[in-house]
C-alpha cells in the first residue's frame, strides 16, 4: 500500500513535482506523523543506510559488532557483517555506522566505524567487501584510518559519503569532560573535526587520498584530512539532498545542544563555546567562529541526535523540514530555515523509545531506531486521530 500510495501523491504537483517533493511555506504548519514498526528484535541499533542498489534492503548497525539487513520488512536471521570480535563496545563504544560506497552495485565496498582496544582505544574507521548480496567477508578487512581516543566517551563515529563522493568522518573531542586536552580547537589533531576523504585515489602511503580543495591541504599545524573543526561529539550528521547542505547536530555538554550547517573549513567553536555560549562566560572571541543555526537548552533535551532533511514523497507537507530527536527525552521535533534563519520549530512526536539515530532509504522516506528496545519504525503520514496512513 505504501508504494500505491506514494503513486498517487506524486499525481499532484503541490506535493511532488518530478520525482522530488515541493517544500510547503516556511511558516506553514507541520503536518501530523506517526511511527509504523518496521523490523523489532534488534541488539543496541545505532545507524541505518541504503546501499543504493537496487535491493531496496536496508542495513541496519548494531552498536556491540553487527551488521544485520531487513529486506522487505523481514529482518533476516543471519548477520551481513559480524566483527564482534574486533570491537570494544559499551557507553558510547561500538560499531557505530555504516557507509556504503556510492559505486557498491559494482565494486562491493562499504566503510564502517568503529572503536577497539588495542594496547589502548581506538577509533577504526575501515572498509569490507560483499561477499554474497546478504553476506560481507569479514576477512575483507582493510584498515584506512586509526585515530587514538585519549577516553571512552565522546567518540563520533558517523561515516558518510558526501554528494561530491568523498568520505565525511565525524570525529568527537576525545571525552571526559570540557575537552581537557583541548583538542577541539587543535587542528592539528583529527579529534573534534570533521574529516574528509577521497576513498577511490589513495596516496602518500595511505590508503585514501586528501581532496585537492580541502581548506587546510599543505597549512603548517593543520591535518589535511579536516574539513571544519571546533567539534564537541558529532554523533550524527547528513547531507541535503536537494541542495548537499551539511546537517550536523553537535552533542552539548552541560547547557546547550547544537543544530550547524558546516562549511568549509568552519571552526565551530568547542571548547571556547557550548552552542551560541562562551564555556567562560561572556568573554570569548566569536568573530572567527561559526554559530550554529538553532540551538535547545538542558532540560528541554540533554543529547541532540542528528537526522535528515526529508525529501521524501509520502508526507508532502514535511518537504524541506529537518528532523532531529533528543536521545534522552524521545521528542522528534522539525526545524525549517528560511534564507539560513530558522522560519518554523516544533516537536513532531514523542518517540517510544530513545532515539539513537535517524535513516534514509533509497526513496529518501526517513526511519528512526530505537536503541533500547531495538527497533526501527518508519516516519509516516497521520491523519489527525493520530492513525497513519498506508
Amino acid at each position: 500500500m505504501a508504494r500505491f500510495w506514494l503513486i498517487i501523491v506524486c499525481l499532484f504537483p503541490l506535493v511532488c513535482a518530478a520525482g522530488q517533493c515541493t517544500e510547503p511555506g516556511p511558516s506553514a504548519p507541520f503536518p501530523p506523523i506517526a511511527l509504523q514498526e518496521v523490523a523489532h528484535g534488534l541488539k543496541l541499533p545505532v545507524f541505518l543506510a541504503d546501499a543504493d542498489d537496487g535491493s531496496d534492503r536496508l542495513f541496519v548497525v548494531e552498536q556491540p559488532g553487527v551488521i544485520r539487513i531487513i529486506d522487505h520488512g523481514l529482518l533476516l536471521d543471519e548477520p551481513f557483517l559480524d566483527i564482534r570480535a574486533k570491537v570494544d563496545s559499551g557507553g558510547e563504544k561500538g560499531l557505530l555506522s555504516v557507509a556504503f560506497h556510492p559505486a557498491y552495485r559494482d565494486n562491493g565496498y562499504f566503510y564502517v566505524d568503529y572503536t577497539a582496544y588495542q594496547r589502548g582505544l581506538y577509533t577504526i574507521v575501515s572498509r569490507f567487501k560483499r561477499q554474497t548480496a546478504t553476506r560481507a567477508d569479514p576477512s575483507s578487512e582493510e584498515v584506512l584510518l586509526k585515530i587514538k581516543q585519549p577516553f571512552a566517551n565522546h567518540n563520533g563515529g558517523l561515516v558518510m559519503f558526501g554528494p561530491d563522493g568523498d568520505l565525511y568522518i565525524g570525529m568527537g573531542d576525545g571525552g571526559l569532560a570540557f575537552d581537557p586536552f583541548g583538542n577541539g580547537q587543535n587542528p592539528a589533531t583529527l579529534l573534534g573535526a570533521l574529516l574528509r576523504i577521497d576513498v577511490d585515489h589513495p596516496d602518500g602511503g595511505r590508503r585514501y587520498g586528501i581532496p585537492s580543495d580541502n581548506p587546510y591541504v599543505g597549512k603548517k599545524g593543520y591535518r589535511d584530512e579536516i574539513w571544519a573543526y571546533g567539534l564537541r561529539n558529532p554523533w550524527r550528521f547528513s547531507f541535503d539532498a536537494a541542495d548537499g547542505r551539511l546537517f550536523l547536530a553537535d552533542v552539548g555538554q552541560d547547557r546547550v545542544e547544537e543544530i550547524d550547517i558546516i562549511k568549509r573549513g568552519g571552526n565551530y567553536g568547542w571548547a571556547v563555546m557550548e552552542g551560541d555560549r562562551c564555556t567562560d562566560g561572556d568573554t570569548c572571541k566569536k568573530d572567527a567562529l561559526e554559530m550554529p543555526v538553532f540551538t535547545y537548552l538542558h532540560p528541554t533535551g540533554f543529547s541532540i541526535t542528528g537526522g535528515f532533511v526529508y525529501r521524501g514523497n509520502e508526507i508532502g507537507g514535511l518537504c524541506g523540514t529537518y528532523l532531529y530527536a533528543d536521545y534522552v527525552t524521545k521528542r522528534i521535533w522539525g526545524l525549517r530555515l528560511k534564507n539560513g534563519e530558522v522560519s518554523a520549530q516544533g516537536n513532531l512526536i514523542d518517540a517510544p523509545d530513545n532515539v539513537s539515530s535517524f535513516g534514509q532509504d533509497h526513496m529518501k522516506e526517513l526511519y528512526v531506531l530505537g536503541h533500547r528496545t531495538g527497533t526501527v519504525m518508519k516516519i509516516i503520514a497521520a491523519d489527525e486521530s493520530g492513525g497513519g496512513k498506508d
